[in-house]
């Protein structure tokens, strides 16, 4: 199976083409810049029949449209949560696409947006906003759910894949399964490895608790927040003023 990278420079967010030499093939989002991934897949001679999105934010789908005229006959699949222009049929949670001989499984991983799907495909999880190395997807961009449900989309729906399972992201490197389950700081305060912080701070101008401040993908920070009524939250770590 070929699998080629191309990140957006200001974006940070990565497209992907999936697929077999001399075959059919799939892209993973459509973040662009698309350019490096069409001549991708005419040196592989591979035939894409499908874009898949992850969800439906601006740097997942910036490109979509250069795709589609390359190869109007495209395919592009997205939750109904997630659908945006160019969008052409639905693929629900726990749905297999088949591309070819490779079988794209559909996994449920809400919490940075409503319809956020990862997609699995021998041995590779691409993780959209969810999951990230050493660090996770934010619950306050537009479509967000729910703090627990991104806990529940990392940690009972992820990091239960196998550990040798490789994790691409939707933004910078990848990753295992067994390396975010060892040294993802979120991951280990959830599995009890390192103490919750207790830290006073201000969060979106509101009174609360620093949890952890971690890593982001970007080189900043993600910061999980307590609020006075009990509740979590992921934010952005630049929204986070120490007390």
């Amino acid at each position: 199976m070929v699998i080629e990278r191309s990140m957006h420079p200001q974006f940070l967010s990565n497209t992907y083409l999936v697929g077999q030499e001399g075959g059919p093939g799939f892209f993973v989002d459509a973040g662009g810049p698309v350019t490096p991934l069409i001549a991708a897949a005419e040196r592989h001679e591979m035939t894409p029949t499908h874009v898949l999105l992850t969800h439906h934010h601006h740097d997942h789908v910036a490109d979509l449209g250069k795709l589609t005229q390359t190869w109007p006959d495209l395919a592009v699949l997205a939750h109904p949560d997630e659908r945006v222009d160019g969008v052409t049929g639905e693929m629900g949670p726990d749905e297999t696409v088949a591309v070819g001989d490779l079988q794209v499984r559909t996994l449920a991983t809400p919490g940075h947006t409503k319809g956020m799907l990862s997609l699995l495909v021998e041995g590779n999880v691409f993780t959209g906003d969810t999951l990230f190395k050493n660090s996770v997807g934010g619950v306050r961009a537009p479509g967000h759910t729910t703090y627990a449900d991104l806990r529940h989309s990392i940690m009972d729906v992820l990091l239960a894949l196998p550990p040798e399972t490789v994790i691409r992201p939707g933004h910078t490197e990848p990753t295992t399964v067994a390396d975010e389950w060892e040294s993802n700081a979120f991951v280990r305060v959830w599995r009890g490895l390192d103490p919750e912080g207790d830290e006073a701070c201000t969060a979106l101008g509101e009174p609360a608790t620093l949890i952890l401040l971690g890593d982001d993908y970007d080189g900043g920070h993600k910061a999980w927040v307590r609020w006075q009524d009990g509740s979590d939250d992921i934010v952005p770590g630049s929204q986070v003023q120490r007390a």
